[in-house]
């Protein structure tokens, strides 16, 4: 079928908004994540010291009970996406996480920060993944790839700044308490960016997505309408593999970031060490997130999936036999891994099903990713109280890492 490109008055100012949409996203996810899943551990070893009667899997229940909520908030609020763009939802989460953060500095028991990670629920699904792949997937077709890879970058750099930053402020003897009421500012900046630039789609602005070529029969430049219904998407073999690939790898993922700093304090590192050892899982999958999302864009295929994968792999039996010495190699090489294949999955989530209903198909592929993360986090602690090492927690980690290299096989393009 013949097509006509676009050809709206792009100029550079134009343009410009486009990747000013990418950069908000990243924001967006270094914030929440970074708050949420990776900085906050560095303050988990002076939890621990304040109270000596809670175990490792108690406090880690904490990541399990937001991961749960998160997984079952998800599809509505994949709706809410939909229909209301995701804005709104960027706003709710910050005004959310703000007096969140703020009163874990008043916690005196676990029920005070269950209670708490239940509402860091809601500012995941509102301003966390989904919502920033869903941003930037509205606003680019070419170059789509590229775009969700800096905007994944994200996720990496909140644990690639702001765990050695609060590890930074233990060290330098500040009190976990007010540790957390003076981050609590961080998520301000972000408010100020949704409040005021964000669009959660390019017609909001007068614009069209970067790249799009329009069908000779089609009246509207709105991708976000394109693709298969939800229905459609759940009647294939290829959603049910994402789901699972997503769940076995969120929960290695998630199990191991949320861990490592405590890990790295049994085999000698002091905090800020452990702290900084962190952001060695999470610089290199920056890297990898732009890297393999820049790929995407020239080489098509599951080749990649798979190097991915098997790259993982061979990081994770390194982290299996490793030493004080090697360990952080093994970590560089699975945040590296990872940063690619977290890019890839999330841009075949979308390329394979297209945008129609991408809020209801990526909500309901976190439902299982959350679970999963969920139990990664807190069986990993729970494994630990029970052997006294980490030993067989990352064994499980090996054999997850082996299903899913498996499960690519089942992945294919719908649309």
């Amino acid at each position: 079928m013949l097509t006509t490109e676009v050809q709206p008055p792009m100029t550079q100012q134009r343009t410009r908004k486009h990747w000013l949409m990418v950069f908000i996203a990243m924001i967006s996810l270094m914030v929440s994540n970074g708050m949420i899943f990776t900085g906050i551990t560095a303050f988990d070893s002076s939890i621990l010291a304040e109270f000596p009667e809670w175990s490792r899997a108690d406090l880690k229940l904490r990541e399990l009970i937001t991961l749960i909520l998160l997984g079952l908030l998800a599809p509505f609020i994949g709706i809410f996406i939909d229909r209301l763009g995701v804005r709104v939802l960027m706003i709710v989460g910050c005004l959310v996480l703000i007096p969140s953060y703020f009163a874990y500095g008043y916690v005196t028991s676990l029920l005070h920060i269950y209670i708490i990670h239940g509402f860091f629920a809601l500012v995941m699904v509102s301003c966390g993944l989904n919502v920033g792949v869903i941003l930037v997937s509205n606003w680019f077709v070419k170059n789509r790839g590229t775009a969700i890879g800096i905007t994944i970058v994200g996720t990496s750099l909140g644990g690639a700044l702001l765990a050695p930053l609060f590890g930074s402020w233990m060290a330098a003897g500040m009190d976990w308490r007010q540790g957390f009421q003076l981050a609590s500012i961080i998520p301000t900046f972000l408010l100020l960016l949704a409040i005021f630039l964000v669009k959660s789609k390019p017609a909001e602005a007068g614009l069209v997505p970067f790249g799009y070529q329009q069908q000779a029969n089609t009246q509207s430049h709105d991708i976000s309408k394109h693709g298969l219904s939800y229905v459609e998407a759940l009647k294939t073999r290829s959603f049910w593999a994402i789901t699972f690939i997503a769940m076995c790898t969120f929960y290695i993922l998630m199990g191991l970031q949320a861990n490592l700093v405590l890990h790295l304090q049994d085999i000698g590192f002091d905090i800020q060490a452990a702290a900084a050892g962190l952001s060695m899982l999470f610089i290199p999958a920056l890297i990898g997130k732009f890297l393999f999302g820049l790929f995407a864009d020239k080489f098509h295929g599951k080749k990649i999936l798979y190097a991915n994968l098997l790259l993982m792999f061979i990081g994770l039996l390194g982290l299996l036999f490793s030493s004080a010495a090697s360990v952080l190699t093994a970590v560089v090489i699975i945040g590296f891994a990872w940063g690619g294949f977290y890019t890839l999955l999330q841009l075949n989530a979308v390329n394979n099903f297209g945008l129609k209903a991408s809020g209801k198909i990526l909500g309901t592929i976190t439902v299982l990713d959350a679970l999963g993360g969920g139990l990664g986090i807190y069986l990993t602690g729970l494994i630990f109280d029970i052997y006294g090492s980490y030993h067989h927690a990352f064994v499980i980690y090996i054999v997850l890492c082996a299903i899913a290299l498996v499960l690519i096989s089942q992945v294919k393009k719908h649309v």
